[in-house]
């Protein structure tokens, strides 16, 4: 082409200078749309052509209730806080994904022998600690053998006893159970320590080592400051990305915790939106009107969006029959089952506290793990529970309350014709009775207390008959007249009816003193006496320990592999067990030791169907609900799609795809 014969811009100018007015108007209109035109071509190519990807960056800031103490997997199970901090500094073997289900993290993979005894772990290549110092086979053991030690006292340590952990290669351990059990893999996702940081750190010491709060983990976030106000309280921790965490990175850089003291002060930072989320928990069992305290945009979109994620935990009515005759009897509890009404129990939970509440009827939570639903049901049904609280002897009385008579004997009566030289249990009742009844008697007696009929006790029953028996002769033996005046002043009277009564233990929680309510209106409604007995958790801890409660109002948290074991076997009835209910049942045992030993998922579903069943048979329980984890965070962050969280604690286990930045690339 000859360059030549393009007009230059000078001749272009030339022309324009010839075009009349209108024709001007016309050029430029034209050249205006041709140069909107092309940018609405290009910006529609670019759009259609590319796509909204997360990018990296940001800051999430949660708010929490309470204050972080130890931020080391040997201790940190006990406290919420930590669970969470843990969770987001440290890795396991294993761990969680978004929808409960166990995953390798550390492992690059694992093998189970075909007798369930051993699992052999394979650890991926290229890890690292926080500080740079490659992470190894032999923090595993060292991490499993120091859980397992009691002069560290980690709570932990029942779920590694009778475990064998050995080196096998430079990349692989082994675990050696002493039998099978099938939910082992869970135990596994226990967070690895760093050998070379703790080892030289006695166990008198692991608890005041600064490391508990400022970790060195291999989990995707490190602890980067912590700042304390002049008390002492720590206000917050700031958690930055690790770049050498070994699994996908996380987009958000920052990960910041706000710690408050009460949730009064939360509920504000909310408001003044000085936080990106917080857990509904935090707000120590929030009502529906804490909630509301929380200000939302009106009809615009909502400054937070709430996500509800499904856990394997339940709240029960646990009876311990060892503990109470009352309860000991099926008919009764069965009755206290019948008489609830748990639509309208979830429902009033629901309302009052704004949160997903599922009802539940079996302790394997059958909604939840896939299971079929038991075949024994209770449905809400008075006339059925009046019928057998009927049936076990305890009638309607006046005031509307049950009890039935009370045909027992006092547990001592003076039977027998006492006098000097006789000895025994019986003349020491004598002479314990002689002496609260009177002074005098007590003076005459002196020291002749220790169950042998003497000179002292013959007058004393003699001044005892000149005042309570002055017709008849005096003897300083206890005739038959005598016995009946003592069995008269000396026995507690018997109540004429024994009440229908039970305590009911509990959490001094708002949300279970709640439930508590409820439970008791429901049960008074057929005449039962109900106490309630609400106590801290410390206190319930020993309650719980000696088994000491009638009826024991209380949640128990299940894994991402159910292992009923602890929880129903009759070898679990003691302390540390958690058998609640003192339950004993033969064919419960052997189904139990089936489910856990089992590597057949088939049979351990089937085992535990037939086991729901036959709990349900024998009524040990009232099983109630299952709550949703309420969480709330600011619509600003993105790629949350977790369904199902083991514990609290986990609802950051898809922390890597959450995001607040985004970015466009081609398609």
């Amino acid at each position: 082409m000859n360059l030549r014969k393009i007009p230059s811009f000078s001749q272009w100018k030339q022309l324009f200078k010839t075009f009349k007015k209108s024709e001007k108007l016309f050029f430029l209109v034209f050249a205006i749309l041709a140069i909107i035109s092309g940018l609405y071509l290009s910006v529609t190519f670019y759009f259609k052509n590319t796509e909204t990807v997360p990018a990296y960056g940001g800051e999430y800031i949660e708010g929490v209730v309470g204050q972080p103490r130890f931020i080391n997997p040997l201790y940190g199970e006990a406290n919420d806080v930590d669970r969470a901090l843990i969770n987001l500094v440290y890795s396991g073997l294993m761990t969680y994904d978004k929808d409960g289900k166990i995953v390798s993290d550390l492992a690059k993979d694992y093998q189970i022998s075909e007798d369930g005894k051993a699992y052999i772990f394979e650890l991926k290549e290229n890890l690292y600690w926080q500080d740079g110092t490659p992470l190894t086979v032999d923090d595993v053991i060292y991490t499993i053998k120091t859980i397992q030690d009691s002069e560290y006292k980690s709570p932990l340590r029942a779920n590694w006893i009778d475990i064998v952990v050995e080196k096998v290669s430079e990349n692989k351990v082994a675990f050696l159970l002493y039998s099978p059990y099938n939910s082992f893999l869970e135990n596994t996702t226990v967070k690895i320590m760093p050998q070379h940081i703790w080892k030289n750190v006695l166990p008198e010491n692991f608890v005041l080592s600064s490391y508990n709060l400022q970790p060195i983990g291999s989990g995707p976030y490190s602890v980067s400051k912590i700042e304390q106000a002049n008390t002492g309280f720590i206000k917050k921790l700031t958690l930055i990305l690790n770049k050498k965490y070994h699994n996908k990175i996380p987009y958000i850089k920052t990960i910041s915790l706000n710690f408050f003291e009460n949730k009064n002060d939360l509920i504000k930072s909310a408001n003044q939106k000085s936080i990106d989320g917080f857990s509904v928990s935090a707000l120590e069992d929030p009502s529906l009107s804490d909630k509301e305290q929380i200000k939302q945009s009106g009809n615009q979109k909502k400054n937070f969006n709430a996500f509800s994620f499904s856990m394997p935990r339940y709240f029960a009515v646990f009876f311990n029959s060892q503990n109470s005759k009352i309860l000991s009897d099926s008919n009764i509890t069965k009755a206290l089952i019948y008489s609830v009404n748990k639509q309208e129990l979830v429902k009033n939970i629901s309302e009052l506290n704004g949160e997903k509440v599922s009802i539940i009827n079996s302790p394997i939570l059958p909604d939840y793990f896939g299971f079929n639903q038991p075949s024994i049901t209770y449905d809400f049904n008075q006339e059925t529970a009046n019928q057998l609280l009927d049936k076990s002897g305890y009638k309607y009385q006046e005031n509307k309350l049950r009890s039935k008579p009370n045909d027992k004997k006092p547990a001592f009566q003076y039977k027998s014709y006492l006098k000097v030289g006789s000895k025994g249990s019986e003349v020491t009742e004598l002479q314990a009775c002689l002496a609260r009844l009177d002074s005098a008697f007590k003076s005459f007696l002196d020291q002749e207390t220790t169950g042998t009929y003497g000179k002292g006790t013959e007058t004393a029953v003699t001044a005892f008959q000149e005042k309570y028996l002055p017709d008849v002769k005096s003897t300083g033996e206890t005739g038959p007249g005598t016995r009946i005046k003592l069995n008269e002043l000396c026995i507690s009277p018997q109540n004429d009816f024994i009440p229908l009564e039970i305590t009911l233990t509990t959490i001094n929680q708002p949300q279970l003193i709640q439930v508590a309510e409820f439970l008791k209106n429901y049960w008074q409604e057929v005449g039962i006496t109900i106490n309630i007995n609400a106590v801290d958790f410390t206190e319930l801890k020993e309650i719980i320990k000696n088994r000491d409660y009638d009826a024991l109002l209380y949640g128990q948290a299940l894994g991402s592999l159910p292992d009923l074991y602890p929880f129903w076997h009759s070898n679990q009835v003691n302390d540390p067990g958690l058998n609640l209910t003192e339950y004993k049942n033969k064919d419960a045992d052997a189904l139990l030791k089936d489910a856990r030993e089992t590597l057949d998922q088939d049979l351990k579903k089937s085992k535990y169907e037939e086991l729901q069943d036959k709990i349900l048979e024998s009524a040990p329980a009232l099983f109630l609900y299952n709550p949703d984890y309420s969480y709330w965070v600011s619509n600003k962050i993105n790629g949350i799609n977790t369904t199902k969280i083991i514990d609290p604690s986990k609802r950051f286990s898809n922390i890597e795809n959450w995001y607040i930045k985004t970015k466009r690339e081609w398609k």
